[in-house]
């Protein structure tokens, strides 16, 4: 008989989101089809920044992969937010969906990310790395 696992508290969810290499990925996927066609050049800039972020976070940079999600995402969603009101009917098309879902999954992400930014360890992080090296 195995014991259930006590629940967990929401620090620790925003911890775990906030330091997953998929959140600024899963961003950045989310941006990619809204404004690659028609190409938009400010929106596409976050992209690169975002996978970037999502590298220097498996590279074990933690903290500082977070506050690179943090302004971007939240960059991101100031500039999305602007963007005037459509139409009732269009704000439930497929693309109005989809970026509800990128501007919700970038305040996430700021939060989230924010959280880890602010309350990490720098030097539990980088005793981290240096026992676990990844190119060896």
């Amino acid at each position: 008989m195995t014991t259930p696992e006590p629940p967990k508290s929401i620090t620790s969810h925003l911890e775990a989101w906030g330091t997953s290499p998929f959140a600024p990925v899963g961003l950045a996927t989310l941006i990619t089809p809204l404004h690659f066609r028609p190409f938009q050049v400010r929106p596409m800039l976050f992209v690169p920044v975002l996978f970037f972020s999502s590298y220097a976070n498996l590279q074990g940079f933690k903290i500082d992969s977070a506050g690179m999600t943090v302004a971007a995402s939240g960059t991101y969603a100031l500039l999305a937010m602007r963007r005037r009101p459509s139409a009732f009917m269009k704000r439930f098309s497929i693309r109005g969906i989809v970026r509800g879902a990128a501007v919700a999954l970038s305040i996430i992400n700021v939060v989230s990310a924010g959280w880890v930014f602010a309350k990490g360890d720098r030097e539990k992080e980088k005793e981290e790395r240096l026992n676990n090296p990844k190119w060896v």
